[in-house]
């Protein structure tokens, strides 16, 4: 199949490849930052137009909804190289509302269209192992279907209307931001009460406080391993999403609003690259002590 792809950073690039080792024909828009490896296992085409006309599958996974509006319907975007029959994938993490926007504005170019947002970080990236979430109709999901597969195990068709897979995302990241708080808060106090915090985490891994953040962004507070992984930056960005969609729905979100407000701090002392997990630095400020002093 003729797979364009649009977005090859910290997360698209392995993914891409993915497509490219499933023995896929892979096509990307000319830009001077691509690497070798991509330029070697890709057709490179002048811009995102010129990879919409001449692929089946147009995938895009860009930072933020501005990204996606940009690439798909700016000038020599992926709208103006659309002909029907064609299905635009989007595994970027954005708006659901202005999801609906996008995916009804390529319906009327006669194509179909997917929000399907991944979990998983670079680790889930690289070893195909991302969770993805759909929304968008069946037969546009069967079609896709082996493409997902080359790029993740956890599949959901979680709804048949477009929004559905940005609205489980949002969801996604709730729970993975509050869960990181609860790690951190947990850590800094075990740690300042005098315990070692990798002894605590181990305990904890053996009860119902189990968890995969647990396990990974656990020990990474614990051993100041804050490289990305997932930024903070990306992260806060999908907060701002779950925050302005619950105003949409008159939803109260107060953990959500609360652990977005130590992001913004961690974001403001200059930590806005760091792994997600670097949050916990807001709240050993907050308790003038670093986790791994023991």
């Amino acid at each position: 199949m003729q797979i364009g792809f649009i977005g090859l950073g910290i997360m698209g690039r392995p993914m891409a490849l993915h497509l490219k080792n499933a023995g896929h024909d892979l096509l990307v828009p000319e830009r001077a930052s691509l690497p070798a490896e991509i330029r070697d296992a890709a057709k490179v085409l002048p811009d995102a137009a010129s990879v919409a006309a001449a692929a089946e599958v147009i995938i895009l996974m860009l930072p933020d909804t501005p990204d996606v509006e940009a690439v798909l319907f700016g000038e020599c975007g992926v709208a103006e190289g659309l002909k029907s029959g064609k299905l635009v994938i989007d595994m970027s993490s954005i708006s659901p509302t202005a999801t609906k926007d996008f995916a009804a504005r390529v319906n009327k170019l006669g194509c179909d269209y997917l929000d399907a947002p991944v979990s998983g970080g670079e680790v889930g990236a690289k070893g195909a192992s991302l969770t993805i979430m759909v929304g968008g109709p069946q037969a546009a999901f069967d079609r896709a279907t082996p493409l997902f597969q080359a790029m993740g195990k956890n599949i959901t068709l979680v709804g048949e209307g477009n929004g559905a897979g940005q609205t489980c995302k949002v969801a996604n990241q709730i729970v993975v931001a509050l869960t990181i708080e609860a790690v951190g808060e947990a850590l800094v106090f075990a740690s300042k009460a005098g315990a070692d915090p990798a002894k605590v985490r181990q305990a904890l891994m053996g009860g119902l406080a189990t968890s995969r953040i647990l396990e990974l962004h656990g020990e990474r507070m614990i051993k100041r391993t804050f490289a990305p992984g997932f930024r903070i930056a990306l992260h806060q960005k999908d907060l701002n999403l779950a925050l302005q969609s619950a105003k949409e729905l008159g939803v109260a979100l107060p953990n959500t609003a609360s652990t977005q407000a130590l992001f913004s701090a961690v974001v403001a002392n200059g930590g806005g690259q760091l792994d997600h997990s670097g949050l916990v630095q807001a709240l050993e400020l907050l308790a003038a002590h670093k986790v791994a002093e023991g």
